[in-house]
């Protein structure tokens, strides 16, 4: 194995257990890690949506032999899902690397601080109708998969303050219905990728090795989930987005030419 193929499968292990920890498809970790190697943020992204593919399937198949997987809102999610995430490639079409970049680390300043301070430690869930509880779910399926798969971030860390606020879904229960969700999410944008030639035969090589590493990190971090009081997971989850914000940053000053190395 060559020395970049090792650091793909080292990134893909980290990526893996922070999907099974909390839902979020890796691309928080992986997108940051690829820029600070250079990578452009079109491929940064290609390589963290192949990579979701893996890791959202093999989870969910563990949560749902774990009957932690309520299927029912998690298709709903995932067909809204394919609808936003199926815009994808056309929104990588249109916007430059360092523009991308730049909206990422927005987007995760912005859900950094709704999340921290914006909901409850322990929310309770709403009572809603079905009709609108279904509506919610698919609504919020749609917003992400558009803005998710654009960035590379499969969509756990936008879509769990969304169920949080508007269905008072606490983190847990989020994560492994996130993590469904990225399944169709994933599987779309790269169709959509695919068709615009956004990514080509070599990033989805690095994709498939970043993915393969990263089903051995999501069993890990799901074993590390159960173990986890609720408080205790949310913590962690904050803890990941400020790290993702940190290698971001870098990673937008490496593209603005602060650093030269």
């Amino acid at each position: 194995m060559e020395l970049f193929d090792l650091f793909y499968f080292i990134v893909g292990i980290i990526a893996g257990i922070t999907s099974g920890l909390f839902g979020i498809g890796g691309g928080m970790i992986i997108v940051p890690c690829m820029l600070v190697i250079g990578i452009s943020s079109h491929h940064a992204i290609g390589i963290s949506v192949i990579q979701m593919i893996f890791s959202s399937i093999f989870g969910s198949y563990i949560n749902y032999k774990k009957k932690k997987l309520n299927l029912k809102n998690g298709f709903i999610v995932g067909c809204g899902g394919i609808l936003g995430a199926s815009f994808s490639g056309e929104i990588l079409k249109i916007l430059s690397d360092i523009t991308l970049t730049g909206i990422f680390l927005a987007t995760s300043c912005l859900f950094f601080l709704k999340y921290a301070f914006g909901i409850k430690e322990n929310p309770s869930e709403i009572q809603r109708s079905a009709w609108s509880k279904n509506i919610i779910l698919f609504c919020a399926g749609a917003f992400t998969g558009i803005f998710a798969i654009s960035l590379g971030i499969g969509g756990g860390l936008l879509i769990a303050p969304i169920l949080a606020y508007f269905l008072g879904y606490d983190s847990k229960k989020v994560t492994s219905l996130s993590l469904f969700f990225i399944i169709f999410a994933s599987v779309s944008g790269s169709i959509s990728f695919l068709r615009l030639d956004v990514i080509n035969h070599l990033i989805i090589y690095k994709g498939i090795i970043v993915g393969i590493a990263s089903m051995i990190g999501v069993l890990i971090g799901i074993k590390i989930m159960e173990k986890l009081r609720l408080s205790s997971h949310r913590k962690f989850l904050l803890c990941a987005y400020a790290l993702s914000i940190a290698m971001t940053f870098f990673g937008l000053l490496r593209k603005l030419e602060f650093f030269t190395f």
